[in-house]
């Protein structure tokens, strides 16, 4: 039996169709794309997105933490909001509650694993010891991650007032997965005195410990992943006041901030790997490094100032002292000096020496929501749109 003929203009739009498909990641997203959907966020993460699992659990923050928007300290290292407080706004949502809060929380929306000092690894020395990171490793909030989704399905069965805290069992696949977490696993290795050689040298490790995550959350139902790389390492105060290193243009420690970019390229790499290997998810990458460095190279064309000097510390050229944290005392002359923040956090990028301001957060925010940073270059609304390319 002879084919059926297609005829021509058939095959030519097919083949535009396609065409168009295969090359929907050079389009302008807003013009390519639908919004999607997200009824909840499920974040993971470090400081950069903690709002209040380590505060809740183990160590909260001090005034001034807290002081430009809250007026109090509510569990975030900043002076204000976090980049994933302005997503949740963006997408109609309440802040997210912390897992490890117990009091006053509300899950309805998602739930943050996220707390400060976080690693991807297992760190070598925990909390509170001193100089220790957070027992709440990645592998501990994807364990956590997988408690909740379970027991919060128990809970709305079972009704009763606490049934409504809790997201609905479709959320789980419709949800957004954000990720932010890798800038402690770095900063363990350069504060274990470890060479910035030997740093570098462990990225691979580090990066196969995501992945393996990200693939069990992947099993638990999670399809949309926001994946943030990690921000120049080499110009943050904490870095800068404590290892002596070559500068680069813009006053950085080169090859502190070569290190994260190495992180940042296994990372990519690990994406591309990912969506060969999880072929319902829809992954993005982001390039906040591009958007964090930009602050620290021309603060001016942006609005801030003193961007590689803490807003709150105390002492030398970067106002940082890991002995007088801010919200501490240093004793000067021997009198004790309350380690305050700055006359206008609203221009500054560096918050305490680790973090940024609720300003730098929301300029970061307005950059990468765009697409214009992300790898297929989704905005943070289109996130749910899988790379046809």
């Amino acid at each position: 039996m002879e084919s059926p003929r297609i005829p021509i203009k058939a095959i030519v739009s097919l083949f535009c169709s396609y065409m168009l498909l295969s090359h929907i990641t050079t389009l302008s997203p807003a013009l390519a794309l639908e919004d999607c959907d997200f009824p909840a966020i499920f974040n993971f993460g470090d400081s950069n997105s903690d709002t209040g699992g380590l505060a809740a659990s183990l160590s909260p923050p001090p005034p001034p933490y807290g002081e430009t928007y809250f007026h109090m300290p509510v569990g975030r290292f900043s002076d204000g909001r976090l980049i994933i407080d302005f997503f949740a706004k963006s997408l109609g949502h309440p802040f997210l509650s912390a897992y490890l809060d117990s009091l006053g929380t509300n899950f309805s929306y998602g739930a943050n694993f996220a707390t400060a000092n976080s690693t991807i690894r297992l760190p070598n020395v925990v909390q509170p010891a001193a100089g220790g990171f957070s027992p709440f490793y990645l592998n501990i909030q994807y364990m956590q991650f997988m408690q909740l989704k379970f027991r919060s399905q128990l809970i709305r069965h079972r009704g009763g007032i606490f049934a409504s805290l809790m997201p609905k069992e479709e959320y789980f696949s419709k949800a957004l997965y954000t990720f932010d977490i890798g800038q402690n696993d770095l900063s363990e290795g350069f504060f274990g005195n470890l060479t910035v050689q030997e740093v570098s040298a462990s990225v691979p490790n580090i990066i196969s410990g995501f992945s393996a995550n990200i693939k069990k959350i992947y099993d638990l139902g999670a399809r949309s992943f926001w994946i943030h790389n990690t921000g120049p390492i080499g110009c943050l105060s904490y870095i800068l006041a404590n290892f002596p290193a070559q500068k680069d243009e813009a006053g950085c420690a080169k090859s502190y901030n070569e290190v994260a970019q190495h992180f940042n390229h296994k990372l990519k790499e690990a994406t591309v790997q990912l969506r060969k290997d999880l072929p319902l998810a829809a992954i993005t990458y982001v390039d906040v490094y591009s958007v964090k460095y930009s602050l620290f190279k021309e603060p001016k064309k942006y609005g801030f100032e003193l961007p590689l000097v803490a807003c709150c510390g105390y002492g030398g050229k970067y106002n940082y002292n890991s002995g007088f944290g801010c919200g501490g005392t240093a004793t000067v002359n021997g009198s004790q000096i309350f380690v305050g923040s700055c006359k206008n956090p609203s221009v500054r990028v560096d918050w305490d020496g680790i973090h940024y301001t609720e300003a730098a957060a929301k300029f970061i925010y307005d950059k990468i929501s765009t697409g214009a940073f992300s790898d297929p270059p989704l905005a943070l609304k289109q996130a749910c749109h899988k790379s046809l390319a």
